[in-house]
């Protein structure tokens, strides 16, 4: 009995690590057929990705003619509301022939751009932070999960700039520091989150 046990443990362990890719031709598949059905204005669209925002004085209603008008692949969006915004996208996403991609600079969580958020610490502060990139590990993914429920693909984060350079101030606390191992160390932390 306890050989079936371990059997079916091993079986269970090993049928889903492999589950991740189950069907790459299948997807592949899919988007060569998408992509065929395409113009050439269509495909070019879908390399653009412009500016939007979910606040209230933001026209939204233009996004949805950029997207019939110029068929582009995605948004960067900007400023807004949490749940204005996951409303938003599922719009945008409705309004689409093919899915597009959805990009925010979020480098301290969603507080960076949307406000009633959860707000992280800026980068300098975790580069300050000795020994615990597991930290920075579990803020990367916490950031990640709050970008997936509302909608977001791309998040431009980290900022992986070496603040060596006192004349340039826009760079400053978006960095985890001036030095390049450092920085490198804290970045990879958080893309692993």
């Amino acid at each position: 009995m306890k050989r079936i046990h371990i059997v079916i443990i091993l079986f269970l362990s090993i049928s889903a690590k492999g589950q991740t890719n189950l069907f790459p031709h299948a997807k592949q598949k899919w988007v060569d057929s998408v992509f065929a059905t395409l113009s050439v204005d269509q495909k070019i669209g879908q390399v653009l990705m412009p500016r939007g925002n979910s606040s209230p004085v933001y026209d939204t209603t233009r996004l949805f003619s950029i997207i019939r008008d110029y068929h582009v692949g995605g948004f960067v969006l900007f400023a807004g509301y949490p749940t204005v915004q996951a409303q938003l996208v599922n719009e945008l996403q409705k309004r689409s022939k093919v899915p597009l991609f959805i990009g925010m600079d979020l480098e301290w969580g969603l507080n960076m751009r949307l406000d009633s958020t959860v707000r992280f610490p800026y980068q300098m502060t975790l580069g300050a932070m000795q020994g615990n990139d597991a930290l920075i590990e579990k803020m990367g993914f916490q950031i990640a999960q709050q970008c997936k429920r509302i909608g977001v693909h791309i998040n431009y984060a980290p900022v992986v700039d070496v603040n060596n350079n006192p004349a340039n101030p826009v760079i400053n606390f978006r960095s985890f520091g001036e030095n390049r191992d450092l920085v490198t160390q804290k970045a990879l932390a958080y893309m692993r989150g």
